[in-house]
């Protein structure tokens, strides 16, 4: 494993692999690894002859009131876990390596990055698109690996990719879940124990309400109630947003029908958190 912090001696390397048709993956991270982004390293090693990691917490995509100071930095971990996968290159560069002085060049999906999460953290997803566009512009990847969990991200960056018609194939893997059913976070260790039980009920609820819509229910709004009902219940959570959208174009829906995302986000204790269920209706 190479542990590798310049882009000129990463392309390097990589030049080689490519120069003998070696399929290449690519699963970005910001680091403070967990058992969702190694099943996303595990089928990267299992579909490539080289998989490559990156660990940069980006300052562009973190916006006003984020936890851009305190968020997780665990290279040491990190670099242990990601050993232990069998990754072959972990790219970790510094913020000078990836924004030189004066950077002043952004990549935009419009309509996709201002509803759900984008509606609450305005520049958060120019933030992502920049530099994942960046990444693959420096790895040129056959295959792209992103979570479930981020369901939102994964389809503006899939948006870009074909609209700039990158050669990437995206990969998006199921969401990894602790045992109570809580989507896999870097934040969930800001939670205490009482708070990590506590949200338990955003995927119950979403399990729920998938229940209720395949018993027949197709009133979003309906659907939407129930889900905050239970939520308020059962946590002390604060729900930012409970929505119900087509699954491929993010648009709202009023009656669900085809294939529907439901998507949340809420703040429990210091952490956000998010989460979303996929379901094809008839």
């Amino acid at each position: 494993m190479r542990v590798v912090k310049s882009i000129k001696v990463l392309r390097k390397l990589l030049r080689k692999e490519k120069l003998s048709n070696h399929k290449i993956g690519f699963v970005p991270t910001m680091g403070s690894l967990h058992e969702g982004h190694l099943s996303l390293i595990r089928n990267c090693r299992r579909e490539n002859e080289i998989s490559i990691l990156s660990i940069f917490i980006n300052p562009k995509q973190f916006v006003k009131g984020d936890d851009f100071s305190s968020y997780p930095r665990e290279e040491k971990k990190d670099i242990f876990l990601a050993k232990k996968e069998n990754i072959d290159i972990i790219f970790f560069p510094t913020n000078k390596e990836m924004y030189s002085d004066g950077h002043s060049t952004v990549i935009n999906v419009e309509k996709l990055s201002t509803v759900l999460c984008g509606k609450y953290r305005p520049g958060h997803f120019q933030g992502v698109t920049t530099v994942v566009g960046k990444l693959l512009n420096i790895i040129e990847p056959d295959t792209l690996y992103l979570g479930q969990k981020d369901a939102q991200q994964a389809i503006i960056l899939k948006k870009m990719i074909d609209d700039l018609n990158w050669p990437v194939k995206v990969n998006i893997c199921p969401t990894v879940r602790e045992k109570n059913g809580l989507a896999m976070s870097s934040r969930n260790q800001y939670l205490s124990d009482n708070e990590k039980k506590e949200a338990s009920i955003l995927f119950r609820s979403l399990k729920e309400a998938k229940h209720t819509i395949l018993s027949g229910q197709r009133d979003s709004k309906k659907i939407i109630q129930s889900i905050r009902n239970l939520i308020t219940k059962n946590s002390s959570a604060k729900i930012q947003y409970i929505e119900c959208v087509n699954a491929d174009t993010l648009e709202k829906l009023t009656i669900l029908k085809g294939k529907v995302m439901i998507a949340l986000a809420v703040h429990l204790g210091r952490a956000r958190l998010i989460d979303n269920i996929q379901i094809a209706v008839k």
